[in-house]
């Protein structure tokens, strides 16, 4: 009988350096109201809610829900920043490691921002604007109904406009791979 308690208490032991922990999954924050220079992991403003962000930074994904609105400035998101149905989203003077894609929703002013990835308006209903933005990839504008303003970016990919109804207006847009469809006089 004591041995087989020996065994036991050895076979628990064993099993127990064999057992790992799960890595953490990362931190969400939640905004509604304003939130100033802090960091956190993942940033979600809730269906409805509206946030302001003053030197915040994100190091993972800024996500802007239905309904909700978005004002940012000086901030420095290390993923995405992605609305969809979003009432509104307003990004200035920040960074973004990836892409900002802002689809389905209301209105986007993104003003002179550094952007590694692309900057997309997918099926927007109220009027859009991207302007004096550096961005490493594309800037697509895509089936949006409220008016687009395109002015003076930087792009090193192409800029690529279609379906949008008007069609979008600007000027001074530099773009690498080049601009199609309605922006090719951008």
């Amino acid at each position: 009988m004591r041995l087989l308690s020996v065994l036991t208490a050895a076979g628990l032991a064993t099993g127990a350096f064999a057992v790992q922990a799960a890595p953490a999954a990362a931190d969400e924050r939640v905004c509604r109201g304003t939130l100033g220079a802090v960091t956190v992991d993942n940033l979600r403003v809730p269906s409805g809610a509206s946030c302001t962000l003053q030197g915040t930074t994100v190091k993972g994904t800024l996500k802007v829900e239905t309904r909700a609105s978005l004002t940012a400035g000086a901030v420095r998101v290390v993923g995405n920043v992605q609305g969809e149905g979003a009432r509104s989203v307003r990004l200035s003077s920040s960074t973004v490691g990836g892409s900002v894609q802002i689809k389905q929703g209301g209105g986007a002013v993104v003003t002179n921002n550094r952007i590694s990835g692309d900057i997309q308006y997918d099926e927007m209903t109220q009027s859009l604007e991207a302007s004096s933005n550096v961005v490493g990839g594309n800037i697509q504008i895509v089936k949006n109904t409220g008016g687009v303003r395109v002015v003076e970016n930087r792009i090193d990919g192409a800029l690529q406009c279609k379906e949008n109804r008007p069609a979008p207006t600007g000027s001074g847009n530099q773009a690498g791979e080049g601009k199609e469809g309605q922006c090719r006089s951008l």
